[in-house]
């Protein structure tokens, strides 16, 4: 495929949902695939929505998602500026060039005029739709001579710049049709399209048109965007037109869908059911709110990022785990789904999960001597590896390793007590005393030897394993939970194993 060329179109608005994430995602995955570049350009046009922090939290994203730019603010700018509030000078003179074309028209049209079209439609049950059908009708430079334009203009009147969409009765434009990569056939009639403005009084343009410039001057081959935008796609196609540029590929994403219910995932949805929808944490500036972010929550980022991918995206075949180089050579656009695709919390805990269990120990231990240290724990960095590879296949976050493992550096203090109501019973202190005296005589005290002995004892004695193993893990555990026990032993030494046996005959007497 020719030069591949794909941006990411982010407005600074607040920070950037996973539905924007997955969209960055594709474009990525599709440019890395294609050996083309991945753009990221920052649509702020809209001045009174900015956030001041919000284009730092996106490129933060990207890059903990792994999936940075190529090209963008501050990056390799081979057709900078990037921010479109930089870009400002270029539109004028493309709004300028349509209006010569006579495919865009200047519009002196007040506020109350267009509040009384409205209400005038709605009186008798119409839609005011500002197109073909009422354009000659309205205050404008198709309904004005070009003196009376040029006055208005020279005396500083407000006015903003629309396109001219196609009249449907002047023949051959009835419709507007293109091929979506994932959609197949989109047709639009054009008699229910409005002359959308393209360059507003403010001297601001408009999403449309500077979206449309942006792309050409950028050489953007493929517009890979969420299917929210499709209503705007024959604008854009009309655009290119007017212009006479090459239309690049189009495909639009699926929405991602609430994970109860009907509609698209939002915030308030995580918020009620408990789980980020954002990927870092996001502090808003003005009211000091805190949202959660998948980072914070303890989520990998490779896990982060296979959930997303298999989101609305089918590879074909039954495998799951992807790494982003396998992502990456097997992505297609044509196997994106049309329809949306439901969110699951739970299964993105599964992916997180399975990321655990594939994880170097090595890796998991640094990340889990940070939280022994915040407890003021001390460990060798071999003896938390050990711990890490004993109890990684029960985590689901690095932040659920003390809970699996707190034993391993910390003498029981308590017992739970449904478990020994159930298992340390009358005769128990006694056969405790007795392993105590077993394993004194174990010289090489590893978990194979500890086994051995223990249960050879038992064996011998004729009582039932669980009569010792159940109060022997409750004395090292202070719960009937853990890895296996002769493993822990091992782990804490003998001599901690000892006195923790007579810990629990003293205190459960």
């Amino acid at each position: 495929m020719d030069n591949v060329r794909v941006r990411f179109a982010p407005s600074p608005t607040g920070p950037l949902h996973i539905g924007g994430v997955r969209t960055a995602l594709f474009n990525y995955l599709f440019a890395k695939k294609h050996n083309g570049t991945f753009i990221l350009r920052i649509e702020d046009t809209d001045q009174t929505r900015y956030v001041a922090n919000a284009e730092q939290y996106i490129i933060d994203a990207l890059n903990w998602c792994t999936i940075p730019f190529d090209e963008g603010p501050g990056k390799n700018e081979k057709f900078g500026p990037y921010r479109q509030s930089e870009r400002q000078h270029i539109y004028k003179q493309y709004a300028d060039k349509l209006i010569e074309k006579e495919k865009a028209y200047y519009c002196f049209d007040t506020t109350e005029e267009l509040d009384f079209h409205r209400k005038n439609h709605e009186e008798k049950g119409k839609t005011f739709i500002y197109n073909w059908h009422n354009r000659a009708k309205l205050t404008n430079s198709i309904s004005l001579s070009k003196e009376e334009v040029e006055h208005r203009i020279a005396n500083g009147d407000k006015y903003v710049v629309r396109f001219k969409m196609h009249n449907p009765e002047e023949g051959a434009h009835g419709s507007i049709s293109t091929t979506d990569i994932i959609r197949g056939h989109v047709s639009f009639k054009t008699a229910l399209l409005d002359d959308k403005i393209l360059f507003k009084s403010d001297g601001m343009p408009t999403y449309h048109l500077a979206n449309i410039v942006d792309d050409h001057l950028m050489q953007i081959s493929h517009v890979i965007r969420g299917e929210e935008w499709l209503p705007s796609l024959p604008l854009h196609i009309a655009l290119y037109q007017a212009f006479d540029w090459k239309i690049p590929k189009f495909a639009h994403l699926p929405l991602i869908l609430k994970p109860v219910g009907k509609g698209k995932l939002s915030k308030r949805d995580g918020d009620k059911l408990g789980f980020p929808v954002f990927p870092l944490e996001y502090r808003n500036e003005a009211t000091g709110d805190v949202s959660r972010g998948y980072k914070e929550d303890g989520y990998f980022a490779d896990a982060f990022i296979n959930m997303l991918a298999l989101l609305g995206w089918n590879p074909g075949t039954e495998q799951e785990i992807f790494t982003l180089e396998e992502l990456c050579n097997t992505f297609s656009l044509e196997r994106v789904n049309k329809s949306g695709a439901k969110f699951n919390p739970d299964k993105t805990k599964w992916f997180n999960q399975q990321y655990m269990m594939k994880k170097p120990d090595a890796e998991l231990a640094e990340l889990f001597t940070v939280i022994l240290k915040e407890k003021g724990i001390s460990s060798e960095e071999n003896y938390t590896k050990k711990v890490v590879s004993l109890i990684k296949e029960r985590a689901t976050f690095v932040t659920d390793f003390w809970n699996l493992s707190s034993f391993f550096f910390e003498t029981p203090t308590t017992y739970d007590e449904k478990a020994t109501r159930k298992n340390w019973k009358e005769g128990t202190p006694d056969l405790m005393k007795e392993l105590i005296s077993i394993l004194e005589t174990i010289k090489d005290f590893n978990s194979q030897n500890i086994e051995t002995n223990v249960k050879e004892w038992i064996t011998l004695k004729e009582i039932g394993f669980g009569k010792v193993m159940q109060p022997f893990r409750l004395s090292l555990v202070g719960a009937m939970k853990g890895p296996h026990l002769f493993d822990i032993a091992e782990m804490i030494g003998k001599e901690e194993t000892i006195l923790r046996i007579k810990k629990a005959i003293d205190t459960l007497k």
